[in-house]
C-alpha cells in the first residue's frame, strides 16, 4: 500500500469513521465493539474510492441490518446478549455478499473487497441480517 492509500484510510478512520460508528451503536442500542483492519482495506490503486466504498461496502449496510433487527426489544435484547464484537476486513478476497459475512462465537466478521460491487448494500445488509436472526 502506498503513502496515498495510507492517507486516504488514515483520512477515513479520523474524520468520517467517527459518525459512523455512532450510526452502528445507535443502531444496535449498545456501544458495539468494533474492530477494523484499516490495513487490510487500504488496496493499492483505491485511495479515490475509500470514502463511498468503505461506507457502503461495510458501515451502511450494518448500520441498517442492526436497525432491523433492533426493531423491537426482542431484538435489541438478543442482539446485545449475544454480539460480543465486530471485525471489519479484507482478507479472503470476497467481492459478494454472500460469502462476506460470518458469525462465531459472539463475533461477527464482515470481510468484502473494498472497492467492488460497492452499490450492493441491501445484498450485504440482507447477508448480515440473516446471519445474525439464525445466531440470535
Amino acid at each position: 500500500m502506498g503513502l496515498a492509500e495510507r492517507r486516504a484510510a488514515k483520512k477515513f478512520e479520523d474524520t468520517t469513521y467517527p459518525k459512523l460508528k455512532q450510526q452502528v451503536d445507535a443502531a444496535a442500542h449498545f456501544e458495539v465493539p468494533l474492530d477494523v483492519n484499516w490495513q487490510s482495506l487500504a488496496i493499492d490503486g483505491g485511495a479515490d474510492l475509500y470514502e463511498e466504498g468503505f461506507t457502503q461496502v461495510y458501515f451502511t449496510p450494518l448500520i441498517e441490518a442492526f436497525q432491523a433487527i433492533c426493531i423491537d426489544d426482542m431484538g435489541r435484547d438478543a442482539l446485545k446478549s449475544k454480539l460480543k464484537r465486530v471485525i471489519i476486513r479484507n482478507t479472503a478476497g470476497v467481492y459478494y455478499a454472500s460469502s462476506m459475512v460470518t458469525f462465531e462465537d459472539g463475533v461477527l466478521t464482515l470481510d468484502h473487497e473494498p472497492t467492488t460491487n460497492v452499490g450492493d448494500v441491501r445484498d450485504r445488509r440482507d447477508s448480515i441480517q440473516k446471519t445474525l436472526e439464525a445466531a440470535l
